[in-house]
């Protein structure tokens, strides 16, 4: 309580979570904007008949707003998309490979093309959503109609109000990482995954009570897991490998610099929840078109990308371990690592330093990266066990408890910078790291 009152005295911390709090409220009223000519009280019997398959992953990525048919029905997953399809090129097209190394303007560039590639999938997809809701008429007749005028001006219509919601929630997520607190995409996925467990709890517990489906032993049983689930969660993102590093004493002058020792920490999953995001979002494009597209031969591309099915948790294990070197490779390079502490007179003890040093922190990365990737992988499928032996309704542990747990664990980091910065004890408490010259005067 110490620490939430110390976030009080601080007016810029206090204006970022409040602005940050703000935008997400804003996202989540926009979540009950129906798209203009649906029905969206047949399209939730829809959602519940289709429970358990990519749609309803999917209904869980937009917060419910599928199964709402809203204008974010979209949700995040095209910027998503794009963001990958860019980070992917700067490998292959070298004018963007030199994009990523001219700093901060660079970078601006770069996020204006994922912006304009973001608008380019959302037209996409918002034009197969349409033709998808059109054939529901047909699909689910027994529901009642869910388009109530279908045509070219209903699929024109969407594909507008759909592009437009897109839009909107990467504006407001972009708003919320440059003025607010924490990473805006991030808690924006957040947000609409918190927004579905209350209603998960209760479906599971009318399961329990009125079916008799589960038992209380089972109840317990799903209880222990996710606690488990959360620990381990906690344990494996707060884990590093600390090299030893040993700088040089130097004389400058009068005065000698150096001859301390420290280290060079490096953590189990340096990707954090970007993996099962980046695996879920790709997993999801081509089993939303195969969905959407009335064809025999697309319908056993759904049927492959169904979650549980064991070809498609292959397939996203595969993806979560590219992603975990993938996006470790872009964010952390070794070989710039080695090169700092070689100019400031750092080395690693019985490591030459220069390129030596660079392939044994790589070597020492991959190994972790692996372990990390492990981890991920257990924890992302860890629902189809769950949904098969328990019959649990909805995702407990698994992708969407991890990137609860990740983005709130980045989060509460962040603040905890902020209030550290200002001579405030974080959140870690009294026992918590504080910054030297508080402890000294302190001690005085």
């Amino acid at each position: 309580m110490s620490s939430v009152a110390n976030i009080v005295k601080i007016p810029e911390l206090r204006r970022r979570i409040l602005f940050s709090m703000a935008l997400l409220a804003v996202y989540r009223v926009g979540i009950f904007v129906t798209t203009p000519g649906v029905n969206r009280a047949v399209m939730r019997n829809i959602m519940k008949a289709s429970s358990g398959s990519f749609l309803g992953l999917f209904n869980m990525f937009s917060g419910g707003a599928l199964e709402q048919l809203s204008i974010f029905a979209l949700g995040i997953m095209p910027y998503i998309s794009a963001s990958i399809i860019l980070q992917l090129l700067t490998v292959v097209v070298p004018t963007l490979e030199r994009l990523t190394k001219e700093g901060q303007q660079g970078q601006k560039k770069i996020n204006q093309y994922t912006r304009y590639g973001t608008i380019v999938l959302s037209m996409v997809q918002s034009f197969f959503i349409a033709r998808w809701l059109e054939g529901n008429n047909r699909s689910y007749a027994q529901y009642g109609e869910v388009v109530l005028n279908p045509g070219l001006g209903f699929e024109l219509l969407t594909m507008v109000s759909l592009t437009t919601g897109t839009a909107f929630i990467m504006w407001l997520g972009e708003q919320i990482t440059e003025r607010g607190i924490g990473n805006g995409i991030s808690l924006i996925i957040f947000a609409g995954i918190v927004a579905g467990f209350p209603d998960a709890v209760v479906r599971l517990m009318q399961k329990s009570s009125t079916q008799g489906d589960l038992t209380a032993f089972d109840l317990f049983v799903i209880l222990a897991i996710v606690v488990a689930v959360i620990a381990a969660i906690i344990f494996f993102e707060q884990g590093q490998r600390k090299i030893p590093v040993q700088y040089a004493k130097r004389v400058v002058g009068r005065k000698m610099y150096g001859g301390q020792s420290t280290h060079l920490p490096l953590k189990i999953n340096v990707a954090g929840v970007i993996p099962p995001i980046f695996a879920s979002s790709i997993l999801l494009f081509p089993a939303q078109l195969a969905g959407f597209v009335q064809s025999s031969w697309m319908q056993k591309v759904a049927d492959v990308l169904q979650p549980g099915d064991w070809r498609y948790n292959v397939m996203y294990i595969g993806l979560i371990v590219f992603f975990c070197y993938f996006y470790t490779a872009v964010t952390f390079n070794p070989t710039d690592v080695a090169d700092n502490m070689k100019k400031y007179g750092g080395f690693i003890p019985g490591i030459r330093p220069g390129k030596a040093t660079a392939e044994y922190i790589d070597k020492v990365l991959t190994r972790l990266t692996f372990g990390g990737a492990l981890y991920i992988s257990a924890i992302c499928v860890l629902p189809s066990f769950m949904q098969q032996k328990f019959k649990v309704p909805f995702s407990f542990g698994g992708t969407g408890l991890l990137i609860v747990v990740g983005v709130a664990l980045d989060t509460v980091q962040q603040i905890n910078s902020h209030l550290i910065t200002r001579n405030y004890e974080g959140f870690t408490g009294p026992k918590g790291p504080r910054i030297r010259g508080r402890a000294m005067r302190q001690r005085a």
